[in-house]
């Protein structure tokens, strides 16, 4: 099996020992995306903001290979607070349609920079 990294320098560049995304046998393993701004690599204010940046690196990543978020079938999703379940739901409509992915959703004690929300994605082309 060969693995093909992805990178683009529209999403926040890797911070440590991982790729943002890695192709492998025509499926594309996207690292999670909390919100960072990919400009300055500041975390935006607020779930709202964070979730739409959240989906705008995903979508960066997956156009990097030459895929739409369209090709996603399976969301992680990593809540600070999972009573933010219901404002995902409304975001996610903006970025993705019908059928939509397969999804999970955890909450957790904490995410890195404090952020509110992380997503990791599956694609297949």
């Amino acid at each position: 099996m060969t693995k093909h990294p992805i990178h683009t320098s529209d999403a926040p560049q890797a911070i440590g020992t991982y790729s943002q995304a890695i192709e492998a046998g025509g499926v594309l393993y996207l690292s999670g995306q909390i919100g960072l701004d990919p400009k300055t690599m500041e975390l935006v204010d607020g779930f709202d903001a964070q979730a739409h940046q959240v989906f705008s690196n995903l979508r960066a990543v997956a156009a990097a290979a030459g895929c739409r978020l369209d090709n996603a079938v399976k969301l992680i999703v990593f809540f600070a607070d999972l009573g933010d379940f219901a404002k995902l739901n409304e975001i996610m409509a903006d970025y993705l349609s019908e059928p939509y992915p397969a999804r999970s959703a955890l909450e957790v004690s904490q995410l890195p920079k404090g952020a509110l929300i992380e997503i990791e994605a599956v694609l297949v082309r």
